[in-house]
């Protein structure tokens, strides 16, 4: 079984920074292609990023685009996403995910899931 434990959410302001950490255990983490996801309140939870497992593909849904990167540590067993520019309509509990097949945009694709960490962004 995969835990996945997220850290690094806080309360920045607009156009500031913040790198959010998620940090796995229970399965080899190089197995795992590790997502971010974010849901804000009364919204769906929308895709964010995704790593593959060797971290040689990454993909970004287009409003983060430019301003967040996703990135991992196989040795520290961590993925990170780093975000710059932050607006407030980036406020959201942001959740990591994992699985070992498969990968792509559609949370159902995500058998692993973190607690989730809240990021605010104010104006």
């Amino acid at each position: 079984q995969v835990q996945l434990v997220e850290s690094g959410g806080g309360l920045v302001q607009a156009g500031g920074s913040l790198r959010l950490s998620c940090v796995a255990s229970g399965l080899t983490f190089s197995s795992l292609h590790m997502g971010w996801f974010r849901q804000a309140p009364g919204k769906e939870r929308e895709f964010v990023a995704i790593i593959t497992r060797s971290g040689s593909w990454t993909d970004y849904t287009d409003s983060v685009k430019g301003r967040f990167t996703i990135s991992r540590d196989n040795a520290k067993k961590t993925v990170y996403l780093q975000m710059n520019s932050l607006k407030p309509e980036d406020t959201a509990a942001y959740y990591c995910a994992a699985d070992q097949n498969r990968w792509g945009r559609p949370k159902g694709m995500y058998d692993y899931w973190g607690q989730g960490t809240q990021v605010t962004v104010s104006s």
